[in-house]
C-alpha cells in the first residue's frame, strides 16, 4: 500500500469536518422565552380543541341540523383564508410581542360574549369568524418571532418540541372534550377556551420581552396593508429556494385527504370487530401519531445538514405508504401505513427551518402568513376534493392515487431541491458556528 503524506490523506485531521452539534430538548426547554410561548400555544390549543367541540354541540343542540353543524366547523377554515394574508403582515408593521397580546385579548373578549347563553346564531357564526380570523396574526408573529428566541439548530428542536406538542394536545383535546363538556355544558366550556387566551396573555407578559417592530415604512406613515402583502407575495413567490420550500409545505394537501374520508374508510374496513367510530378514531389518530413520532426522531437525532438532505426523501415517504391502499389491506396495516406516512411528515422541520433561512427577519410575518393561508387552503381543497371522489369510486383507490399523485410531486421536488440544498446548508452551518 502506498504511503500518505501527513496532512493529506482521506481521514486527515486537517480535512474531517468537526462533528454538527446536536441541541437537545433539554437546552431548547431552558430558553425563558421559549417556555412562555410553548406555554401559552399549549393552553390555547387545548382551550380551542374544546371550542370545536363545544360549538358542534351548542349548534346542534340549537338547530339540529347536520348542516348548519358542519357549516360553523367550515368557518374556522375560511377567515385565514381570505383574511390570514392581509392581517399577517401586522407581525411585521408592529412589536410582535404586542401582535400577540392584543390578539390574545380580543379573542378572550369574543369567546366571553359567545359564553353568553341564548346567543343568536348569525351573531354566534360571526364571532366564531373573528375569533378564528385574529389566529392569523397572531400564529404569524408567533411564527416570526420564535426564530428571534431560538438561533441555529435550537429553532429547529424547539419546532420539532411544538409540532410534537400539537399533535398530542390535539389527540387529547378531541378525546376529552366530550366527557368535559357533557360534564360542564357547552356554554361553560366556551367561558373555559376564553380563560385559556388570558393564560396565553399572562404567560407572554411575563415570559416574553419587548422588542421594536421589525419593519419601517417609507417614512410618510402610510404604507398600505394591501402593499406589504403584495411585498410578501414577491417575496415568497420571486425566489425559487422559497417557492420549492413552500411547495414543499403545501404537499400536505396529498397526505392530509386520508383523514377527511376516514368515516367511509372506517365503514369499509368494519369487519364486526371494532365498531364504525371506533376505526374512525384509530386512523384519525394514526398520522397525527406518526408525526410525533418522527419529530421527535428528527429534531433529536440528525443533524442540521442531515435533515434538510433528508427532506426530499421523507416527503416521499409521507405519501409512498397510501399508495398500497390499494391492496385493500386491513385495519392493522392501514394503521401501520398510515404512521408511517406521519413519520415521514416530520419533513416539514427542515423545510421550516430552510424557509426561516432564506426569509429575511423583517418580512418573515407576512412570509408565515402567506404561506400559512395556503396550507389550510390545500388542506381543505384537497380534503373535499377526496370527498367528492370518494363518493363515486369508494376510499380505498381515491386515497391510493392521492398517493401517487403526492408521490410524483415529491419526487420532482426533490429534483429542484437538490441544487438549493447546499446554499443554505453552508448558511445552516454558518449560523451554527457562529
Amino acid at each position: 500500500m502506498a504511503a500518505t503524506k501527513p496532512g493529506t490523506g482521506r481521514l486527515s485531521g486537517r480535512h474531517r469536518r468537526p462533528p454538527e452539534p446536536r441541541v437537545t430538548y433539554g437546552e431548547v426547554v431552558s430558553v425563558r422565552e421559549f417556555r412562555a410561548l410553548w406555554f401559552g400555544q399549549i393552553l390555547s390549543l387545548l382551550g380551542d380543541q374544546l371550542a370545536q367541540v363545544a360549538l358542534a354541540v351548542l349548534v346542534y343542540q340549537r338547530t339540529e341540523s347536520a348542516l348548519a353543524t358542519a357549516a360553523v366547523y367550515a368557518l374556522t377554515y375560511l377567515p385565514p383564508i381570505l383574511g390570514g394574508p392581509l392581517l399577517a403582515g401586522l407581525a411585521d408593521r408592529y412589536p410582535r410581542r404586542r401582535v400577540m397580546l392584543c390578539c390574545d385579548l380580543l379573542r378572550a373578549l369574543l369567546l366571553a360574549v359567545m359564553a353568553v347563553p341564548g346567543m343568536p346564531f348569525a351573531a354566534l357564526c360571526t364571532l366564531v369568524f373573528c375569533v378564528v380570523l385574529l389566529g392569523a396574526p397572531f400564529s404569524a408573529a408567533r411564527a416570526a418571532l420564535l426564530p428571534e428566541v431560538l438561533e441555529g439548530d435550537r429553532y429547529v428542536v424547539g419546532s420539532a418540541l411544538q409540532n410534537v406538542t400539537n399533535q398530542a394536545v390535539q389527540m387529547l383535546g378531541f378525546a376529552v372534550g366530550g366527557a368535559v363538556i357533557a360534564s360542564l355544558g357547552p356554554y361553560r366550556a366556551l367561558a373555559l377556551d376564553c380563560s385559556t387566551f388570558l393564560a396565553s396573555a399572562l404567560a407572554i407578559v411575563a415570559g416574553v420581552r419587548r422588542r421594536p417592530a421589525p419593519l419601517r415604512d417609507d417614512g410618510d406613515g402610510r404604507t398600505s396593508m394591501w402593499s406589504m402583502t403584495r411585498a410578501g407575495a414577491r417575496l415568497v413567490f420571486g425566489d425559487r429556494r422559497l417557492r420549492t420550500l413552500v411547495a414543499f409545505a403545501w404537499l400536505c394537501g396529498f397526505y392530509v385527504l386520508p383523514e377527511g374520508i376516514a368515516v367511509p374508510y372506517a365503514a369499509e374496513l368494519d369487519d364486526g370487530r371494532l365498531s364504525v367510530p371506533v376505526i374512525t378514531g384509530l386512523l384519525m389518530a394514526a398520522m397525527p401519531a406518526g408525526t410525533v413520532v418522527g419529530a421527535f426522531l428528527f429534531g433529536r437525532f440528525v443533524t442540521p445538514a442531515g435533515r434538510l438532505r433528508g427532506m426530499g426523501w421523507l416527503a416521499m415517504l409521507t405519501c409512498a405508504p397510501l399508495v398500497l391502499c390499494a391492496m385493500e389491506p386491513p385495519l392493522e396495516a392501514v394503521l401501520a401505513l398510515w404512521v408511517l406516512s406521519g413519520v415521514g411528515g416530520a419533513y416539514q422541520l427542515a423545510a421550516n427551518a430552510a424557509f426561516v433561512q432564506c426569509v429575511p427577519p423583517a418580512g418573515r410575518g407576512q412570509a408565515f402568513g402567506l404561506v400559512q393561508s395556503g396550507l389550510l387552503a390545500v388542506q381543505g381543497l384537497g380534503i373535499l376534493i377526496g370527498g367528492v371522489a370518494a363518493q363515486e369510486f369508494g376510499p380505498e383507490p381515491v386515497i391510493a392515487l392521492a398517493g401517487v399523485a403526492g408521490l410524483s410531486v415529491a419526487a420532482m421536488l426533490t429534483m429542484l431541491w437538490t441544487g438549493s440544498r447546499r446554499e443554505i446548508i453552508a448558511k445552516v452551518r454558518a449560523t451554527d458556528e457562529a
